[in-house]
């Protein structure tokens, strides 16, 4: 099922984890609105601006997955309003994912925006959620580990 042009519902059910582990991590329909939402006002926006496809590596997360990934007890991924992603580090328009942060930070609305940095630099992504009930806060954080 699509929820926007370019994002459909399964890139933000996949999980290896989940598969890994037998957890069934299907998006739950009161979640399905709130990703729509995440992909019209941040997702599919940076995708229009910068023009090169972005990879979810952790959409929705059930109750179950959360656990076993040692996510946050209120982490916003359960309630389908948050993900995280990359882009191909060789992309040919040679855009480095550091510019799709800066650029969000300036341009949309979010509730939190996390650049995470793990392994000395070697692997990184950006954790972004959007509220639909409440207002969005703007928080903007680093987190290297």
């Amino acid at each position: 099922m699509q929820i926007s042009k370019n994002f459909s519902l399964e890139e933000f059910e996949r999980s290896d984890t989940a598969k890994r582990l037998g957890i069934d991590n299907h998006v739950p329909q009161f979640a399905v609105n709130r990703l729509r939402t995440l992909c019209e006002k941040v997702l599919q926006p940076v995708r229009n601006h910068f023009g090169i496809p972005i990879i979810i590596t952790s959409g929705y997360r059930c109750p179950d997955l959360n656990d076993a990934v040692k996510g946050a007890t209120s982490s916003q991924h359960m309630k389908g309003e948050a993900a995280d992603f990359k882009i191909k580090v060789d992309n040919t328009k040679g855009i480095k994912l550091y510019d799709l942060y800066l650029w969000m930070v300036d341009n949309l609305s979010f509730d939190q925006l996390i650049w995470e940095v793990r392994d000395g630099g070697r692997r990184k992504w950006i954790h972004v959620s959007y509220k639909n009930e409440k207002a969005n806060r703007q928080q903007v954080f680093t987190c290297k580990r």
